[in-house]
């Protein structure tokens, strides 16, 4: 649903001398992910996001992989978080909350988001092995973290049981999914005013 038929999306392109990152992000979607990181498992996660939170997400990154994957992986979530940002305007209308708790075969991950323009994460996942071939799943708490902090959102993740950790990231990026998708949905009783007692998010 779009507010006044105007459409709910951002795009930014952020270069430095260590990355090159292009996102193009419609909230109102349909599920197209096209992503291009070099990064093949983090490619599979932000694919997951789109498809499961109905975003229409284009994320095109260049990095010093070569040397280390840290950069592009934070600073994807940078950009990101600046898009959402910009995509949900004064944010007037929507529900502001969401949260999902998303199973995958012996995993299950939960996820709650608040869009109030208060950066906080909290990321409670240990997990069993912190590699996926060479990419290393640690520095998916960098991405949040980035993503939170300049997207201004309340983000806590936790993980309540897992073995395996492609599960594990599996099921974490598919309620993140489900948690922004509600959290960013527009609940009609509030005809078009911000969810807040202070009047603005």
């Amino acid at each position: 649903m779009k507010k006044n038929g105007a459409p709910r999306q951002a795009s930014l392109h952020r270069a430095t001398k260590e990355t090159d990152i292009r996102v193009d992000w419609s909230l109102d979607g349909t599920g197209q992910g096209t992503v291009d990181t070099s990064i093949r498992f983090f490619d599979h996660m932000l694919d997951l996001l789109a498809k499961h939170g109905f975003f229409d997400l284009t994320v095109q990154a260049k990095g010093d992989i070569e040397i280390d994957e840290h950069h592009t992986v934070e600073d994807v979530g940078i950009v990101m978080g600046k898009v959402l940002h910009q995509a949900l305007g004064e944010k007037a209308g929507i529900k502001r909350f969401g949260f999902a708790s998303v199973p995958l075969d012996e995993t299950l991950a939960q996820v709650t988001v608040d869009l109030s323009g208060r950066p906080y994460l909290v990321y409670n996942v240990n997990l069993p092995d912190r590699k996926i071939k060479t990419f290393d799943l640690g520095l998916f708490e960098d991405f949040f973290q980035a993503f939170v902090t300049h997207g201004g959102l309340n983000l806590h993740v936790n993980l309540q049981y897992g073995r395996n950790p492609h599960h594990i990231m599996e099921a974490i990026f598919k309620a993140l999914a489900r948690a922004l998708d509600q959290a960013t949905t527009l609940e009609e009783r509030l005809s078009g005013t911000v969810l807040s007692t202070k009047g603005s998010l």
